[in-house]
């Protein structure tokens, strides 16, 4: 009876034994899962800080000057492209004649501040983009911003000829008067009225590509292309 019960209190042993040696495998096993786990989340987390940082090393921010001249511009250009529709459909109502003053003189406004922009750009180059741009995207925001810059400049002076071969008045924020810089030709002036829209639209569509171009990268790529524009 000795002998079986000492062989029955073995098997006893040996299968805690067994029991605790699984339960520490499994501990070992569940504790270099975790290490995995937690080295892995921290590379991934690193690579990510070092990209951020390769950004913001990269790509500094815009002077205070050129944030104004950027944000007023493009104020002007959000106001105007609607108030060039509405007054173009006479949709202005009893306010028609006071839309198209103010169309005009927002339209004075921005020759001196295109052309200040720029002066400020040729004297102060703009940013580079992020080095993992592809050439074509760099050719595509280049050819986009100096459309934009001669289409602001072209758009305004045909605006002001086609109102002086018109001979209707251009009153600058009811402040002072511009002179006539073309002969009266209604006809002539009817079809620069129609070229002056079709810029106008060309105009609302590189805008369109630059605010979508700006979202990309702020949303998709997630640089600091918009944000340098934006706070500095």
């Amino acid at each position: 009876m000795k002998v079986k019960r000492s062989h029955e209190l073995r098997g006893v042993l040996r299968i805690r034994v067994g029991k605790n040696r699984a339960r520490s495998g499994q501990v070992c096993s569940d504790n270099f899962a975790h290490e995995m786990e937690t080295t892995m989340s921290g590379e991934i987390t690193t690579a990510v800080l070092e990209r951020a940082k390769s950004h913001a090393v990269t790509i500094p921010a815009y002077t205070f000057t050129a944030r104004v001249l950027h944000w007023t511009t493009a104020f002007l250009i959000l106001l105007m492209i609607p108030l060039g529709i509405v007054i173009a459909n006479d949709w202005g109502g009893a306010a028609q004649e006071f839309l198209y003053d103010l169309h005009r003189s927002l339209g004075v406004t921005i020759i001196p501040l295109v052309i200040l922009r720029i002066i400020y750009r040729w004297r102060h180059p703009p940013l580079p983009l992020p080095d993992d741009i592809v050439p074509m995207q760099r050719i595509a925001a280049e050819a986009t911003h100096w459309a934009l810059y001669a289409l602001l400049i072209v758009q305004p002076f045909t605006g002001w000829i086609a109102t002086s071969a018109y001979r209707a008045p251009v009153v600058v924020f009811g402040w002072f008067q511009l002179p006539p810089i073309w002969p009266q030709d209604r006809a002539f002036s009817d079809h620069l009225f129609a070229f002056h829209a079709l810029t106008g639209i060309a105009i609302a569509c590189l805008a369109a590509a630059h605010i979508s171009a700006a979202l990309y990268h702020h949303f998709v790529r997630r640089d600091r292309v918009l944000l340098r524009m934006i706070s500095g």
